[in-house]
């Protein structure tokens, strides 16, 4: 097994690491035990990576939302 690299902050990199360990314990007749705890190890990782990618995603667009309606509340007549 390759050593996992070095930690991406890009969501794309991140979820293809998902993916390619997913694949790989879909395919793996006969896993090496000893092999998954590194593989967990950078899922987990991965995973924290793209979680907190879609959490900042939501934020931002909650603040944008939030924006436009506070600017059609000013906008609007009394």
């Amino acid at each position: 097994m390759s050593k996992p690299k070095t930690a991406s902050t890009s969501f794309n990199e991140n979820f293809l690491v998902l993916q390619r360990n997913a694949e790989r314990l879909r395919e793996e007749k006969d896993l090496d035990i000893d092999s998954l705890v590194p593989l967990v190890e950078e899922s987990a990782k991965a995973y924290q990576v793209c979680k907190a990618r879609i959490e900042a995603v939501k934020q931002a667009l909650e603040a944008h939302l939030q924006g436009e309606s506070d600017t059609h509340d000013a906008d609007s007549p009394l």
